[in-house]
């Protein structure tokens, strides 16, 4: 009896020592998006003396010497790509990741994964990172997918692994596609799926999962179609995310319809309350505002209430908001009391509590809310994860108190 009662104890620790292991290798959250639509180039930049379109579903670098970048820096992810060349020989081109924005005719730092003929998936400034014989004939279509974790990447080319090495120095950059025409002839590109790790989704595209309406039912005025979380323009609740936030990263696509006006609310109390001028007031978040500053009710802002401004404190600068109707992303980086924002891929703000005084009024923790401004918003791809390390604020900007709203 002794015997079975400590096997059966040794049996429980094998146990839980395997759930602890279970637990501590647990796999990060990811999520997952399409980065190109099949009808637009929505999310992507075009730089330098360069042109790219749309033919048949896929993306064609069609002419010149330049890149095609997408709009938002990424950390660690999965990259899924599908290739082609129209030339039957002495093709180039290249997938660029944690590149830098600066460049010309091409970024000036970050690692270019070759699409050049005999040398497709290799690395030139990663020792390590080459192999041969894994593509398809020219005219077909290649699939490659990547691994970018810390300082380690790794490469399958039509589902086989072609290398795994490590040595990465940049830590965020752009992921973008080397034009290299004149030299390197068009290709195609399409299914291009792109899984940050270490990001999760605040929304399914399919229900109000992990939301709640506030002042009402969310489905007062809030509803799901194709993916797409829509304000329905009624009078009604805002919506409050079921967990509280510290220090986060968080983007999200909106569109607005005419005259639209919504807005984040960061680190806000469960009421909601984003206004503190001084401490004898309750305690409260902030706002970041989401507008269509080109309507001509609009026509007399504040600096701070244009879109993808610190609503009481600072103004988006530079104001690239997209025409009406199209999409466009936002980008919330909160570390500490050192607020940034991003607008299609620019930083258009970068405060702190030193040279914002008031901005130490507000919370340091609080739900994220989604305004109902009684206007019609639609909203998709919203994720939070850990903040990414903040700019430098530059020296010449003055201390002083945020202006008043």
């Amino acid at each position: 009896m002794r015997f079975v009662v400590v096997l059966l104890a040794g049996v429980m620790l094998v146990l839980l020592e395997c759930g602890r292991l279970r637990a501590e290798t647990k796999e990060p959250h990811q999520f997952r998006r399409p980065l190109f639509d099949g009808t637009t180039l929505n999310g992507w930049t075009i730089e330098n003396d360069c042109e790219v379109d749309i033919v048949d579903g896929c993306i064609r670098l069609k002419a010149g010497d330049g890149w095609l970048r997408s709009d938002q820096q990424v950390r660690d992810f999965d990259l899924h790509v599908e290739w082609k060349s129209l030339k039957t020989s002495i093709y180039d081109a290249g997938i660029y990741i944690r590149s830098s924005r600066e460049g010309k005719p091409f970024p000036q730092s970050g690692y270019q994964v070759n699409l050049l003929a005999g040398k497709e998936g290799n690395v030139p400034n990663l020792p390590g990172a080459e192999s041969r014989g894994l593509v398809k004939p020219a005219g077909e279509w290649n699939v490659f997918d990547l691994h970018v974790v810390g300082e380690s990447a790794s490469l399958k080319i039509n589902g086989q692994a072609a290398w795994s090495v490590s040595g990465l120095k940049d830590r965020d950059g752009y992921l973008g596609f080397q034009v290299e025409v004149p030299n390197g002839g068009q290709f195609l590109l399409r299914n291009i799926v792109l899984s940050e790790i270490g990001y999760q989704s605040l929304f399914d595209g399919k229900t109000l999962e992990g939301w709640d309406g506030v002042g009402g039912l969310a489905e007062e005025c809030w509803s799901v179609t194709e993916g797409i979380l829509t304000c329905s323009g009624k009078k009604g609740p805002w919506l409050r995310s079921h967990a509280e936030y510290s220090d986060f990263n968080l983007r999200l696509d909106y569109r607005l319809s005419h005259g639209g006006n919504s807005g984040v609310y960061v680190r806000v109390p469960a009421d909601g309350n984003h206004h503190r001028e001084n401490e004898t007031l309750p305690a409260a978040g902030f706002e970041v505002q989401i507008l269509d500053d080109t309507a001509p009710e609009h026509a007399n802002l504040k600096d701070f209430q244009y879109s993808a401004s610190i609503y009481d404190f600072a103004g988006a600068d530079p104001r690239v908001s997209r025409p009406l109707g199209e999409w466009n992303s936002l980008e919330i980086n909160c570390l500490g009391q050192q607020i940034t924002t991003w607008h299609n891929g620019a930083q258009v703000t970068n405060i702190r509590a030193e040279e914002f005084p008031l901005l130490a009024l507000r919370s340091t923790r609080g739900f994220l809310g989604l305004q109902n401004h009684s206007t019609v918003v639609g909203l998709r791809h919203i994720r939070v994860g850990e903040p990414v390390n903040p700019p430098k604020i530059p020296a010449a900007i003055k201390s002083g108190p945020s202006p008043n709203p």
